[in-house]
């Protein structure tokens, strides 16, 4: 069983060297974080705090938008496009099953993306501290970072195998990824905040709102990680919610590894009813 699911994986990081995704998505991350560590060197000097530390607190923003789309593009065309290529059909001639066929891409574009999260992020915690600008305590607060960006991706990547089970052509796999992506990242906040500004006071404010985050693993990663940093003075937004939400942020944790688990389980009932 595992042999057959390391091989399917192994063929996905093949897939993903050669068309260059573990590059690019490298590229795109290291570029975006360098820049944000750059920026923050102002804030650093008001607030006393090291660069690593004002880094993660911009990255645990700025992961919210980068990684589930990256996540998406990698899964969005995982089952459809063997369908429509048709080597689903002779993939599964071979002693394999379609849970393993399932799991052994999950673990494929899971392991691309923490390579891509590892060397991007770690790029520039390593030019950071080099340059004298970080601390162990930043330090850690990356890796927990990393940690907790890898588990985002496998909420979108669950989301993406769910989107491509349900299609059968890959450009529909792709709009329908796209527009999950601007629905959990983008609009559902939007709603959020529009419900609170509409009446700052009711029950919704009290008792809905602070549940309504963890339902929304983009919301339970930024809530995670800017509570662990204690972000309040230096972001604002999610770090100030979290200290008067009715449960100890460390639910948005488990909330996580609960919305990828579920997704995971509902794309892997859609396979085992695709005839490829």
């Amino acid at each position: 069983m595992f042999s057959r699911i390391l091989t399917i994986a192994g063929q996905e990081i093949r897939i993903g060297i050669r068309n260059r995704w573990i590059l690019l998505a490298a590229i795109i991350l290291a570029v975006f974080s360098l820049a944000l560590a750059l920026l923050g060197s102002a804030p650093a000097g008001t607030l006393g705090v090291d660069r690593l530390t004002i880094t993660v607190a911009s990255l645990a923003s700025l992961s919210v938008y980068l990684v589930p789309l990256i996540a998406l593009l990698l899964a969005f065309d995982a089952i459809c496009g063997e369908v429509e290529r048709g080597t689903l059909l002779m993939t599964l001639s071979c002693p394999i099953s379609r849970f393993e066929f399932l799991i052994g891409k999950a673990l494929g574009h899971s392991l691309v993306l923490s390579f891509a999260l590892v060397v991007g992020y770690g790029l520039t915690a390593g030019l950071l501290v080099a340059a004298g600008s970080g601390s162990l305590d930043g330090l850690v607060d990356f890796g927990r970072l990393i940690v907790t960006s890898i588990l985002l991706g496998i909420c979108f990547l669950s989301v993406g195998y769910v989107l491509s089970a349900l299609t059968r052509q890959s450009r529909t796999a792709a709009a329908s990824a796209i527009a999950a992506w601007l629905f959990l990242v983008v609009l559902y906040d939007l709603a959020l905040l529009g419900a609170l500004v509409a009446n700052p006071s009711s029950v919704f404010a009290a008792d809905v709102f602070p549940y309504a985050i963890l339902l929304n693993p983009a919301d339970a990663f930024r809530l995670f990680n800017l509570a662990a940093l204690g972000a309040s003075d230096l972001v604002g937004g999610m770090a100030g919610v979290a200290e008067t939400l009715p449960f100890d942020p460390m639910l948005a944790l488990g909330s996580l590894a609960a919305f990828a688990g579920l997704a995971l389980a509902g794309s892997a009932l859609l396979v085992r009813r695709i005839a490829p």
